[in-house]
C-alpha cells in the first residue's frame, strides 16, 4: 500500500507544474485526497483537498485561483495543477488519503505519500 507524489521540479516564477499523487495497493475512489507543503524553516501548510468523488474541492487562500486539484479514479491518481507559480510556493509537496475533506483539511488521514520538491526561482 503506497502513495507516491511526483512531478516536482524547478521552474521560473510565472511557470507551471503538474503534480501527481498515485496510489498502489489500494483504490483511491473511496478516499479524500489532500495536498500539503512544507518549506524549509516553515510550518506545514495545507494546500488543497478533493472529495472522494471529486465533487468538492477546497483551496488555501494562498493558492486559490492558481492551483487546481483534480482526480482520475480510473488511473488511481490525483493531480495538482499549479500555475502562476511564485517563489513562495517553493516547498516539498506531499499527498495523503483520508476519510473526507473538512475544508482544506483532509480528515482522518490513513495513507501518506513521500513528497516531491517544487522550486520556483529565477
Amino acid at each position: 500500500v503506497q502513495l507516491q507524489a511526483s512531478g516536482g521540479g524547478s521552474v521560473q516564477p510565472g511557470g507551471s507544474l503538474r503534480l501527481s499523487c498515485a496510489a498502489s495497493g489500494f483504490t483511491l475512489d473511496d478516499y479524500a485526497i489532500g495536498w500539503i507543503r512544507q518549506a524549509p524553516g516553515k510550518e506545514r501548510e495545507r494546500v488543497s483537498c478533493i472529495s472522494s468523488r471529486g465533487g468538492s474541492t477546497y483551496y488555501a487562500d494562498s493558492v486559490k485561483g492558481r492551483f487546481t486539484i483534480s482526480r482520475d479514479n480510473a488511473k488511481n491518481t490525483v493531480y495538482l495543477q499549479m500555475s502562476s507559480l511564485k517563489p513562495e510556493d517553493t516547498a516539498v509537496y506531499s499527498c495523503s488519503a483520508g476519510a473526507r475533506c473538512i475544508g482544506i483539511r483532509n480528515y482522518s488521514q490513513q495513507y501518506w505519500g513521500q513528497g516531491t520538491q517544487v522550486t520556483v526561482s529565477s
